[in-house]
């Protein structure tokens, strides 16, 4: 059984961008990154790799890819064939190849705001315009939830080439139903325009959510969709950069292949070698555990808040390790991010870099050890308190 509430010292032994951003006083819980060691069948394949000693360039191999497939059918019976997955260095790199490939500057990237943040640099890295769909914002007490606007969407989707879904949704942590996803890519099919869901959070389960790939709720839709996953945020091996783009409609696949290979998209042995041991299987039991204690920090940190911290309110959310707090009805003047930088010494995520609607809020990740959530929680609560 893994003891989740012991982490190592990141600070000192690793070049961690979450760790090193800031000074050693400042508590990081801001980029998508667990603070937890990776499953050990993770960490001794990679032994195994490192004692054969030879780091030449390898591919995705057939056997890897059948892996990937037989995780789809065990998780969510959905059968696809091996030749439909392409290995990518990460989903960011994969909806940028995916938008390069149904974008041009007059059909432009639909987003879902707000939302994680790499989704608004494909507008300035490709050059196209960005049409957002702002959630509806619903209040139950300090609780936050979100529902999609259908007038805006409906309307901003003609203009579109690609829609590009955050689901599980990242920073909100929306599980979203059969219904808003049939609505969705009933929309984008009509229109034809491309939809690229990331599902890199799909196994980021808690309260034992479901979940269902939007390519299995209709062949006409798989026909229609690029499907992102990966091993990284799921078995916290981001800095390995291996993905994987599903893509079962051939004559799309064979263009999205085509500038893969153009921009030279080489993902790394190490990536390799660690997704074929976290998609075997091996791991679930790690990941049974995981989500239970990520389960309990999310309920930590809602109990938490609504109890010291009554003026802030944030979400609930069905998946992933991020929650999302908005500080606009507190007494904090400008940026609750620097706020919090400054006062409490704690670095969270920027809530304007996911979009406008983000201002006066803030993303935390609260995949570390309960100790540090609660630390982290506890300079936010004091911070608070001295305005």
């Amino acid at each position: 059984m893994t003891n989740f509430d012991i982490v190592p010292n990141r600070r000192s032994s690793s070049n961690s961008l979450k760790w090193l951003r800031y000074p050693k006083d400042v508590l990081p819980m801001w980029v998508a990154d667990m603070d937890f060691p990776a499953p050990k069948p993770i960490l001794n394949g990679l032994h195994k790799v490192v004692d054969h000693g030879v780091f030449g360039y390898e591919m995705a191999t057939p056997a890897l890819k059948e892996t990937v497939t037989a995780r789809m059918d065990r998780l969510y019976g959905w059968k696809v064939k091996p030749e439909a997955v392409v290995a990518v260095t990460g989903i960011v790199s994969g909806f940028s190849v995916a938008a390069r490939i149904a974008c041009t500057p007059k059909k432009g990237l639909l987003l879902q705001t707000p939302v994680y943040n790499e989704f608004h640099e494909v507008k300035n890295n490709i050059g196209i315009p960005q049409l957002d769909v702002p959630f509806v914002k619903h209040i139950n007490g300090n609780i936050l939830s979100y529902e999609i606007d259908w007038d805006i969407f409906e309307k901003q989707v003609k203009k579109a080439g690609m829609f590009l879904l955050c689901y599980p949704h990242n920073p909100l942590g929306i599980i979203f139903s059969r219904k808003e996803l049939l609505k969705m890519a009933e929309l984008c099919i009509k229109n034809n325009v491309l939809i690229v869901s990331d599902e890199i959070h799909s196994e980021l389960l808690l309260d034992g959510n479901k979940f269902t790939p939007m390519v299995k709720l209709s062949a006409e839709i798989a026909r229609h969709t690029v499907t992102l996953i990966a091993p990284s945020k799921t078995f916290n091996v981001p800095g390995l950069y291996c993905g994987f783009a599903i893509i079962t409609d051939k004559e799309l696949r064979e263009r999205y292949e085509k500038e893969v290979s153009r921009l030279n998209l080489n993902v790394s042995s190490a990536g390799l070698y660690a997704a074929q041991t976290a998609f075997s299987g091996q791991c679930d039991g790690w990941l049974k555990e995981l989500r239970r204690y990520l389960t309990g920090n999310r309920d930590f940190l809602v109990e938490y808040v609504t109890e010291y911290m009554p003026e802030v309110r944030l979400t609930h959310p069905d998946a992933t390790y991020l929650a999302w707090l908005d500080f606009t009805q507190t007494s904090i003047v400008g940026s609750p991010y620097e706020f919090f930088l400054k006062n409490a010494k704690v670095g969270l995520s920027d809530g304007k870099g996911f979009g406008k609607e983000g201002v006066g809020h803030v993303r935390l990740n609260f995949g570390t050890s309960r100790k540090l959530l609660e630390q982290g929680l506890e300079r936010m609560r004091k911070a608070l308190k001295s305005i």
